[in-house]
C-alpha cells in the first residue's frame, strides 16, 4: 500500500516507517537519533538564553512588534479609525463632530507610523545580529567539514595508491584532496560580482 493508500486505514499509518515494495515512509514511533535531539536541545536552550538576555526595551520593543503584526491590531485600528471616520462625517447621531477635516486623524496615524516603524527596525536589528551569528556558526562549520572532507580524500587517495586501485578520474580525486582558501573564495566571489 504505502504513500498511495487512498482511504484512511487501508495501508500502513501515517508516518509509520517500513519498507513495503519500494516505499519508505516514516515511522513517528522512532525517535529522533541522539546527537540530533542534543542538537536541538541546545539550539532552543541558546535561544531561550538569548532571550533572557534581551535589555527591557528590546523585550518591549519585540512585544510591540509581534502585537502590530497580528490581526487583533488589524482589528483595533478598524473599529477606532472606522468609529473615528464615521462620528466625523456626522453618520452618528448625538455625537458632535471634533475633526470634520480629519487632520487630527492624520497626524495620529502619522505620528503612529513613525513608532511603529522604529519599533519593528529594533527588531529586526536585533533578528539580523543573530541570523549573523547564524552565518558565522553555519560558515565555520561548513569549512571545518570541508577541511575534513579534504582530508579524507587525501586518505582515500593515499589508500588507492597502496592498493594500486586506479579511479576513475584521478584529477577529480585530486581536485578533492586540494585545500581551499576561504578567503581565495570570497576574493573570488567579490570579483566576480563587480565584473
Amino acid at each position: 500500500m504505502g504513500f498511495g493508500s487512498a482511504l484512511p486505514g487501508t495501508g500502513p499509518p501515517l508516518g509509520r516507517c517500513r519498507r513495503v515494495r519500494n516505499d519508505i515512509t516514516h515511522d513517528p514511533g522512532e525517535g529522533l537519533s541522539p546527537t540530533l535531539e542534543r542538537n536541538i536541545q541546545a539550539l532552543v536552550a541558546r535561544r531561550r538564553g538569548e532571550q533572557r538576555a534581551a535589555t527591557n526595551q528590546e523585550k518591549l520593543a519585540d512585544a510591540i512588534t509581534a502585537f502590530t503584526g497580528s490581526m487583533p491590531f488589524v482589528y483595533l485600528h478598524l473599529a477606532i479609525f472606522g468609529f473615528w471616520i464615521i462620528a466625523n462625517l456626522n453618520w452618528l447621531p448625538g455625537i458632535p463632530v471634533w475633526d470634520e477635516s480629519f487632520v487630527v486623524l492624520a497626524m495620529i496615524a502619522s505620528v503612529e507610523a513613525i513608532f511603529l516603524s522604529t519599533f519593528v527596525l529594533i527588531s529586526q536589528n536585533r533578528m539580523t545580529a543573530a541570523a549573523d551569528k547564524r552565518a558565522d556558526l553555519d560558515l565555520q562549520i561548513s569549512l571545518l567539514a570541508e577541511h575534513e572532507l579534504t582530508k579524507v580524500a587525501r586518505l582515500l587517495t593515499q589508500v588507492a595508491e597502496r592498493l594500486d586501485v586506479k579511479p576513475d578520474s584521478k584529477r577529480d580525486l585530486e581536485e578533492a584532496a586540494r585545500d581551499i582558501a576561504p578567503e581565495r573564495v570570497l576574493d573570488k566571489i567579490e570579483e566576480t560580482r563587480r565584473s
